[in-house]
Order: C-alpha cells, then structure tokens, then sequence
C-alpha cells in the first residue's frame, strides 16, 4: 500500500519516533513524504522513502495531486494545531485533508490515530483500498 507522511516543523521528531516505532511495517509499504519530513525518518530508520518537494516548495501540492489521483492509501499528517495560521502553505495543508475525504483515504492527523491506522494496515484491514483505487 502507499502511506503518505508528513509532519509540519514542530512535529517531525514525532514522525521520526513514530517510523522508529513501527518501523517493521511500514518497510512493507511504499513510502511518500515531503523533502525534509522524508530525508529525517530516512536518517534515523533507513526506511526508502520517495520524497517529494519541501512542503513551502511545492511539495504539499505535489502530495496534495497524488490524493486526487486516488494513489495514497493512507496519510499520516502530525501538524501543528497551535501555529497552523502561521505555515506559508496552510492553504495546501488544508487542501491534504479535503482531498483525504474526499477520496475515502484514512487520515491520521494525531498520534492516536496514526497508532490505530497503522496497526490496521499491519492487520489488512485497510486491503478495501486496493479496489477503491481500481
């Protein structure tokens, strides 16, 4: 399956602890995230990560069209809920999470969920996404 990550400035050592943690399934999975949040779990997991453009350079957006195209199964977005208005991309953070609904793609944005999610994907619970994406 294809599991976005992302992780806005003051969340990515939550990200990296989080890879860290469950390491041993998402090295199962084919891994997308924005250039810095992807270079800082690649440093501390090895896991292979395709990273897109910073998230201010573009790569929001970037992740963003692989929502709409229905190529994401599932998205980890630990972002920053006391300075969200302060972010220069807050409109395509945004934009993240209508397309996740809009296209039924399972959204974790806080560390409970991401935990129930992940171990759903561990478990297949999260298969019925391979025929919604055909």
């Amino acid at each position: 399956m294809n599991v976005g990550l992302i992780a806005q400035d003051t969340k990515k050592k939550l990200m990296q602890n989080f890879c860290i943690a469950y390491h041993g399934i998402l090295n199962k999975h084919k891994l997308f995230a924005t250039g810095s949040t992807g270079r800082l779990i690649e440093d501390v997991t090895g896991l292979t990560i395709h990273k897109y453009l910073g998230g201010e350079l573009g790569g929001a957006e970037q992740f963003a069209n692989q929502i709409a195209e229905n190529d994401l199964d599932l998205v980890i977005f630990f972002k920053d809920t006391v300075f969200q208005r302060n972010y220069p991309n807050a409109f395509d953070t945004k934009k993240i999470m209508m397309l996740c609904d809009q296209y039924s793609v399972p959204l974790a944005t806080n560390l409970a969920t991401a935990e129930l999610l992940i171990k759903s994907l561990d478990y297949g619970d999260l298969e019925w996404r391979e025929v919604y994406r055909s």
